[in-house]
């Protein structure tokens, strides 16, 4: 493993914040997505 000496803490835990956002950001795009095809599916039946 990597020797990240007295730092590890902050390292992991930049690690862990940048992945916990990445994440975050992810799902925010599959949700709006999902809401627009809904809209879109919705406004297409009414003709």
């Amino acid at each position: 493993m990597i020797e990240l000496g007295k730092y590890a803490g902050a390292v992991i835990g930049a690690y862990g914040l940048s992945l916990a956002l990445l994440g975050g950001l992810i799902w925010q795009t599959l949700a709006a997505n999902a809401r627009a095809r809904h809209a879109l599916e919705r406004q297409e039946s009414r003709g």
